[in-house]
C-alpha cells in the first residue's frame, strides 16, 4: 500500500494534462499538496481546482528565469516533454534544441532549485517522466531520444549525489501512452513510415509489445506515487519500465 503523503508538497510539470493529471490526482489521493506546473494557465487552474491544489502557470523554456528559482516542493515530478518526428537530415536544429531543453535541461534546473530544501529536511523525491525510449532508439525521434537518454544520466547522478540526504531520484520509462500528445503522431508516424494513418497502430506503436494495447496514464500515476512513498525509500537510481513487454 502506498505510504500517506499528507503535509507534503508535490510539483508536477506538465500537468494540465495527460500523465501529468493522472499523477497530480494520484498523489493528491494520498494526501500531498499539488502544484500544477503548466504554459497553460486555464488547463492548470482547471486540474489544481479538481485536486484541490494551486497551478503555476509557467513557460519553462524561460529558463533564465529558473536559474533563480528556489523550490519547496517535496516531491519533484519532471513531466512536461513534446515529440517531433522527423528524419535527422531534415530535423530543424532549432527544434532540436527546444526539446533538449524542455526534457532535460528543465529538469536539471528544476532539480537544482528543488534539493536544497530536500538536502535540509532530510526527505525528497525526484520522479522523472523517462520513456522506453531513454533505452531504446527508434527512427525519427532523434531530439526525444536524445533528451531521454540524457534524462536517465541525470537522474543517477541525482540518485548518487542525493542519497546520503534522504533523497531518491528515479525514471518512469512507459511505452506509448493513450494521451493527446500519442494522437497527434498519429499522421506524422504515417508520413515518417510511409504507411496510411490506420495501420500506424499495429505496424509502429505497438508492434514490439507482447501485450497489445496502450499504457494508461492512471498506471503510470500509480507507479509515480508508489515512488513517492515513504515505501520507496531504498528505490534510487532506477528506471521502471512499463512497456508492454517492448524492452523484451
Amino acid at each position: 500500500m502506498v505510504s500517506d503523503l499528507s503535509g507534503q508538497t508535490a510539483l508536477i510539470t506538465g500537468g494540465a494534462g495527460g500523465i501529468g493529471a493522472a499523477c497530480a490526482a494520484a498523489l493528491a489521493a494520498q494526501g500531498a499538496h499539488v502544484i500544477i506546473a503548466d504554459r497553460d494557465a486555464e488547463a492548470a487552474e482547471r486540474v489544481a481546482g479538481e485536486v484541490r491544489g494551486e497551478a503555476w502557470a509557467v513557460d519553462l523554456l524561460d529558463t533564465v528565469a529558473l536559474e533563480e528559482l528556489a523550490l519547496t516542493a517535496d516531491i519533484l515530478v519532471n513531466n512536461a516533454g513534446y515529440q517531433t518526428i522527423n528524419p535527422i537530415e531534415a530535423f530543424d536544429p532549432a527544434e532540436f534544441r527546444r526539446m533538449l531543453t524542455l526534457m532535460l535541461e528543465v529538469p536539471f534546473l528544476l532539480i537544482r532549485a528543488a534539493l536544497p530544501h530536500m538536502y535540509a529536511s532530510g526527505h525528497g523525491r525526484i520522479i522523472n517522466i523517462s520513456s522506453v525510449h531513454g533505452l531504446r532508439a527508434s527512427p525519427f525521434k532523434s531530439a526525444y531520444v536524445t533528451a531521454k537518454h540524457g534524462l536517465e544520466g541525470l537522474s543517477k547522478v541525482t540518485a548518487l549525489e542525493g542519497g546520503d540526504h534522504g533523497v531518491t531520484s528515479n525514471c518512469v520509462n512507459p511505452g506509448y501512452v493513450r494521451t493527446p500528445l500519442l494522437e497527434s503522431q498519429i499522421a506524422a508516424q504515417a508520413e515518417a513510415h510511409g504507411i496510411p494513418a490506420d495501420e500506424v497502430m499495429h505496424e509502429v506503436i505497438l508492434a514490439k509489445n507482447a501485450i497489445k494495447r496502450l499504457v494508461e496514464p492512471t498506471e503510470v500515476a500509480a507507479l509515480v506515487a508508489f515512488l513517492a512513498s515513504r515505501d520507496a525509500a531504498m528505490v534510487t537510481g532506477s528506471s521502471y519500465v512499463m512497456d508492454g513487454g517492448w524492452t523484451a
